[in-house]
């Protein structure tokens, strides 16, 4: 009886990588411009004015300065920080006790002109 030699099994051939594109120079982002109207100067009531200032302001300058006085103050809520303690002067522009972060730029609509 003849034994048959036994053929090694081919490895299935490896497909070749797809050649990579060379690589496109990327060009910078353009910058933003802000919105105008974010940018237009608005009156602050006097109740506002007694926290930010007399000299109009954007909105956006508004809101920070605001901020910063909360901070300043220490009126962010120790349990929950979302929520603003409003002393005196910032109650005559909530309205109430409390007020959370997310209602505090639709309360200074409110006080702009």
């Amino acid at each position: 009886m003849a034994t048959a030699k036994k053929v090694p099994a081919k490895a299935p051939a490896k497909k070749a990588a797809p050649a990579k594109a060379p690589a496109a120079k990327k060009t910078p982002a353009a910058k933003r411009t802000p919105n105008a109207a974010f940018m237009k100067a608005l009156t602050p009531s006097p109740a506002l004015a007694a926290v930010v200032g007399t000299a109009p302001l954007p909105r956006t300058e508004i809101v920070s300065k605001l901020w910063v006085y909360i901070k300043k103050h220490d009126l962010q809520d120790k349990a929950n920080k979302r929520n603003i303690n409003a002393d005196a002067k910032l109650k005559l522009i909530f309205g109430k006790d409390q007020v959370s972060m997310f209602e505090l730029a639709s309360l200074i609509g409110k006080h702009v002109s």
